[in-house]
């Protein structure tokens, strides 16, 4: 269907009005970025499934703050993304329960920082398993539905690491490089049926899991931890600055928007200008 002035017009006024009532799926969602974009999806009207683990209290918590702050549909899914089956489950019960996956945010990860030669292969096998395997069982199971409704929108949170390396992180920069690989060619593949698929590559954005990789970091390159953030995390981006979860929210939010249509197959870094150098 061609778009008259007047759609055109009414997208621009409104961008996110046809996001209201779709439903996403993000991985990783109850704490740092995943949290983020979840907040920024519900802000517009779209129901939203937090996965993670966490202190149960504290995800009823987010739960119940979202559905009377946005009176969106909210749900939990405790699947572990190192489990195809969880994961395979955590999708159908979410199709059963809003109709559908429109939006599928793959965002789960952990990280390891050592040295390779000293670097536990247990550490690597977990690290590939989540950050790169779980998107492959996501994505297997809620694109045939997005192609059956001529709609969808694929978001993998890579990682500046997926463009660029640094030492100390195999098993991270290797999932997310692979993680890229994986997003153009299911970008590909989905390119006819109206489902995009896009990575969002982040710098350095201060979440539990940037925290947690600073003392590793710190004891893998003989450092202090206040060196490690100034000479080490922000020093690769030339802003200075930690990226903040609502900018990637924001992002994500708009790659789901009419305005994105074809945009697909893309690697967005939100890096402070880091791989810019």
């Amino acid at each position: 269907m061609l778009e008259t002035p007047e759609s055109l017009a009414a997208e621009i006024q409104n961008p996110y009005k046809a996001c209201k009532g779709r439903s996403a799926i993000i991985t990783g969602s109850t704490s740092g970025i995943g949290l983020g974009i979840a907040e920024a999806f519900a802000q517009v009207g779209m129901n939203v499934v937090l996965n993670g683990f966490g202190d149960r209290g504290q995800i009823d918590e987010i739960r119940r703050r979202f559905e009377a702050d946005f009176r969106v549909g909210v749900a939990y899914s405790p699947a572990d993304m190192s489990r195809p089956t969880d994961i395979a489950q955590m999708v159908s019960e979410a199709e059963a329960q809003f109709g559908g996956v429109d939006v599928l945010v793959n965002n789960a990860g952990i990280q390891h920082v050592e040295a390779i030669e000293t670097f536990p292969p247990e550490k690597w096998d977990a690290i590939i398993a989540i950050n790169l395997s779980s998107a492959f069982h996501t994505i297997r199971a809620a694109l045939p539905g997005m192609k059956s409704r001529g709609w969808g929108r694929i978001i993998n949170v890579a990682s500046a690491h997926a463009l660029v390396a640094s030492p100390f992180k195999s098993a991270y920069v290797t999932a997310k490089h692979g993680l890229l690989g994986l997003t153009k060619t299911v970008a590909l593949e989905a390119a006819e049926h109206g489902v995009t698929v896009n990575a969002i590559c982040p710098g350095y954005v201060l979440t539990p899991l940037v925290e947690k990789q600073i003392p590793e970091t710190a004891k893998a390159r003989n450092i202090t931890e206040e060196q490690v953030i100034k000479d080490v995390l922000l020093h690769a981006q030339p802003t200075r600055k930690f990226v903040t979860t609502a900018e990637i929210g924001g992002l994500a939010l708009f790659l789901c928007s009419g305005a994105a249509a074809s945009i697909t197959g893309a690697a967005l870094p939100v890096d402070g200008g880091w791989v810019a150098q």
